[in-house]
């Protein structure tokens, strides 16, 4: 089975927002199935996505998620167990783009986040932006941290270290920086929901970005506002889902309850003490109850 994500849509990134590496123009990248845990041939044989694709990758603990970005990050040449390949406008890894960030189109956001360095958190994105030649630092950092901070609960303060951010905060800046400083076209996200980020905002944000973006996730509310979404099991992939307009409506209704715990957290963090009617009364607000 074959499928090209990007022609079951319908829309086209124009040619002039398409990203541009090292003078290469990135316009679609391509996953060549190989075989799962047990050796079988993966079902799935082709995915094709393009610029302004968003898809999650699903399926119950240990069954490849993680393995899969990993086997795109490194852009996998019938190299790694799976004995997948990845395409860059159906070619090869761009040369010496694993070697040179300037040069990799591919960001990889991971679960961990630990930092060895105690740079304050504007040397580290300053840093990063004279590395990749930006002639605006400044605005750049500014734009990087405006963008982190719609992400996170307590501001991010430019002055800190970075080993004192918390885990929410050092995932939301990693986002920001890979999507403004890096400009990378392809970025990988491995459980984001697990960081403490406003997901529904940062999905928001993140649409506005002529980029493709693959989320590891465990959170329907990702997958269903993604547009499409592999299938994993047994460390294959299985199938891709095209999030239709029924579930696009299931996914309005997982919003108002996520809301309503997103709500319920913050008044907790807060110190109030919380009731049943109170909760009660949120409820009837959003017609779940009479």
């Amino acid at each position: 089975m074959s499928i090209v994500a990007g022609l079951t849509k319908g829309s086209v990134i124009p040619e002039s927002m398409a990203p541009v590496v090292d003078g290469l123009r990135i316009e679609t990248i391509s996953i060549l199935g190989g075989q799962g845990k047990n050796g079988v041939p993966e079902p799935l044989k082709r995915l094709d996505l393009k610029m302004g694709d968003i898809v999650s990758v699903v399926g119950p603990t240990g069954c490849g998620k993680t393995t899969l970005i990993n086997d795109i990050e490194l852009y996998a040449n019938d190299n790694t167990p799976t004995r997948r390949k990845v395409l860059i406008n159906g070619e090869p890894h761009p040369e010496g783009c694993l070697l040179d960030p300037r040069k990799n189109p591919m960001a990889l956001i991971s679960q961990h986040t630990n930092f060895l360095s105690d740079l304050p958190v504007a040397v580290f994105l300053e840093t990063h932006a004279r590395i990749r030649g930006l002639e605006d630092p400044g605005a750049a950092i500014e734009k990087t941290a405006s963008f982190a901070n719609q992400l996170t609960g307590e501001p991010i303060i430019l002055e800190n270290a970075m080993t004192e951010l918390s885990g929410g905060q050092t995932r939301a800046l990693l986002i920001a920086d890979a999507v403004i400083i890096g400009n990378s076209p392809i970025i990988l996200l491995d459980e984001i929901e697990n960081a403490g980020i406003h997901r529904t905002r940062a999905l928001e944000l993140l649409k506005g970005y002529a980029k493709i973006f693959i989320f590891v996730t465990h959170d329907p509310r990702i997958a269903l506002l993604s547009d499409y979404r592999v299938v994993m099991k047994d460390g294959a992939m299985q199938k891709l889902v095209v999030t239709g307009e029924e579930e696009k409506g299931v996914a309005a209704e997982i919003r108002k309850l996520d809301d309503l715990m997103l709500d319920l957290r913050q008044r907790i963090r807060a110190g109030e003490e919380l009731s049943r009617e109170q909760l009660c009364a949120r409820l009837r607000q959003l017609g779940y109850i009479a």
